[in-house]
């Protein structure tokens, strides 16, 4: 049955095109393809690990996957935390509620609704909560499905075929993006955008969730990109030699990169480019080569430089002067997090419902603006108001856990490992678009949610596979 890996793969990869081109998959038609899409790819990984001749043999490879231990730590986190929104969507006596959540009764009792004597749920809106449900749901499964397939184990192609699907929709993302700002169509595929792009965006609707994607793809591609570099390193080889050894793939990784760059300083996203600096910092300190005196690595930097060079030549103006309009701006989203942490005062231990802030969050807004507030402008002050600190609490536990996990098998592996590049690639895009959502609304778009699991697996699959350094 492992003739059915290749079809996995294809709707991996239709699913790592997908979900970013349509709009973030934002819409619900888009995420609940998504949707399906994860649940074929586990539906037929079921059927596949059923029908093999050795049960699960595929799962039992040694260097493969976290040790079982650890992988019932991860399931078991992941799913009290979905217990826990059920738990927000079961109908509770008033007397109960009153107890656990005295919130709750008081303002459904002001809205008029306490004729419900049968009893209501925690969650304001039911509907809400049941679709993000199952969004945390079927991503949980694809995470823990990427956790222990077989064929995205260190060494086999099949991750550097992903890794090139997500640099090739990274790199479509931004030149796509670029044509139609720099050109003044400023069209989101088939939309008319041009009463509200005033930056580059891509197929996102916003510049802050393109910004966030890349941030996400620009230092995985730099892993790739080391790991290729990893392979032919001799160890005496001078940077003459090395220049002339490269290779047309690798060129074109690096100008991938570089114009990525690009797109992301274009989005005029403010947090995004600290975030991508920041990005920088840590890579160019963790990819130095040992060998060498220096204490940072000279390529990480010599591709920043390029684009920032290109990125002047086109013009910086408009980028640069939103960082002087970002008083007024933040003074809003100073205004939205006091509100904000009311919300978490009230519902402390069980939140208000998953995805339910859109609804209750005009019931606490102190100021005025036009139009509505449907997020928060930081994802974790958000979910921690929707699930509580209890929901919250095992999320953090849960990501403290994975990250020592992996910090202590990064540890592990040489650096003439290719697989070590694209691991702290991988790692340090997800603490960029971590860094990234405490202003912004970042990990709550399904396509970056969606790549942000990837990101997750091939750190956690890399690292628990470690190659010892070497004694040398």
């Amino acid at each position: 049955m492992t003739r059915l890996n290749p079809l996995i793969k294809f709707i991996l990869m239709v699913l790592i095109i997908f979900t970013p081109v349509a709009f973030g998959s934002i819409e619900l038609w888009a995420f609940s393809s998504m949707e399906l899409g994860i649940l074929l790819i586990l539906f037929l990984w079921t059927v596949q690990s059923f029908f093999a001749q050795t049960p699960n043999s595929e799962l039992i490879t040694p260097n493969s996957r976290l040790r079982p231990l650890h992988s019932a730590m991860v399931v078991g986190f992941l799913g009290v935390f979905l217990l826990l929104i059920l738990f927000q969507l079961v109908p509770l006596p008033s007397g109960f509620l009153k107890i656990i959540s005295p919130k709750t009764v008081e303002l459904r009792s002001a809205l008029g609704l306490e004729f419900f004597t049968s009893g209501f749920p925690l969650s304001f809106v039911s509907f809400n909560t049941k679709i993000e449900f199952f969004k945390w749901l079927t991503l949980s499964g694809l995470f823990i499905f990427l956790l222990r397939w077989k064929p995205l184990s260190q060494n086999d192609r099949t991750r550097s075929q992903l890794l090139l699907v997500i640099l090739l929709v990274g790199l479509a993302e931004s030149l796509y993006g670029m044509f139609e700002f720099f050109t003044g169509h400023r069209h989101v595929l088939h939309l008319d955008g041009s009463p509200f792009i005033s930056s580059v965006t891509g197929t996102f609707v916003n510049r802050n969730h393109l910004a966030g994607y890349l941030l996400m793809v620009i230092p995985l591609s730099i892993g790739f990109l080391f790991s290729r570099e990893a392979l032919h390193r001799g160890r005496s080889l001078g940077w003459r030699h090395q220049l002339s050894s490269l290779d047309g793939k690798t060129l074109l990784i690096g100008f991938s990169v570089i114009v990525m760059i690009l797109g992301l300083i274009f989005t005029a996203s403010r947090m995004g480019i600290i975030s991508l600096l920041l990005s920088f910092t840590l890579i160019s300190f963790l990819f130095r080569t040992p060998q060498k005196e220096y204490r940072f690595s000279k390529t990480s930097l010599l591709i920043l430089g390029l684009a920032i060079l290109w990125a002047a030549w086109i013009g910086l103006d408009a980028v640069v002067g939103r960082f002087f309009v970002s008083t007024e701006d933040f003074k809003m989203r100073w205004d939205i997090w006091v509100n904000t942490f009311q919300m978490v005062k009230d519902f402390p231990l069980l939140g208000s419902g998953l995805g339910t802030f859109p609804q209750v969050f005009p019931m606490y807004r102190s100021f005025y603006l036009r139009g509505v507030v449907s997020h928060a402008e930081n994802d974790f002050l958000q979910l921690v108001s929707e699930v509580g600190i209890l929901g919250m609490g095992l999320l953090t536990i849960l990501f403290l856990f994975l990250f020592f996990k992996v910090f202590s098998g990064m540890r592990t592996l040489s650096h003439r490992e290719p697989g070590r590049y694209i691991g702290i690639g991988s790692l340090v895009g997800i603490l960029a678009l971590m860094f990234h959502s405490l202003v912004e609304r970042n990990i709550q778009v399904p396509a970056n949610a969606f790549l942000y699991t990837i990101l997750w697996a091939f750190v956690l699959r890399i690292s628990s596979g470690g190659v010892k350094k070497p004694s040398d």
